[in-house]
């Protein structure tokens, strides 16, 4: 599937924002031993709810495609900081199947999770920013 999505922040003031991603709006902030105030998650801990999110659908979606009975499913993703980046990101996956179908699933929910297959990939980041006019006094 190729396309285009976007999503659109606007500062709140501070370290908070808010995102809008389709008909939803996320504030996201920093914690305060930061200097942020703490209305919401931060990027950091979105960038991991992504990785966690994508996975445990792709898992849901791999299952259902291959009619495997899927009960429960719980999926967490750690990030190991290194610098202003993380270094590691593991993703531990709880499936509420049969054993012998969980290597299934995952394995083919690696294949179809769009945010694990994007940040194992060499994706090129483009940064454009215009000034804009200040409002008149």
């Amino acid at each position: 599937m190729t396309g285009q999505r976007m999503v659109e922040s606007t500062w709140r003031g501070g370290l908070c924002c808010d995102v809008s991603a389709g008909e939803f709006v996320v504030t996201v902030d920093e914690p305060e031993h930061v200097g942020g105030s703490n209305l919401g998650p931060e990027p950091t801990a979105l960038l991991l709810a992504s990785v966690a999110s994508c996975f445990t659908l792709a898992i849901a979606y791999s299952a259902r495609k291959r009619s495997i009975a899927l009960d429960d499913l719980t999926v967490s993703a750690t990030g190991i900081y290194d610098g202003p980046r993380f270094r590691s990101i593991s993703i531990e996956s709880r499936l509420g199947c049969d054993p012998d179908r969980v290597d299934t699933l995952v394995q083919a929910a690696e294949r179809v999770c769009y945010v694990t297959n994007t940040l194992r990939s060499e994706i090129e980041i483009k940064v454009n920013a215009t000034a804009i006019a200040a409002p008149a006094p």
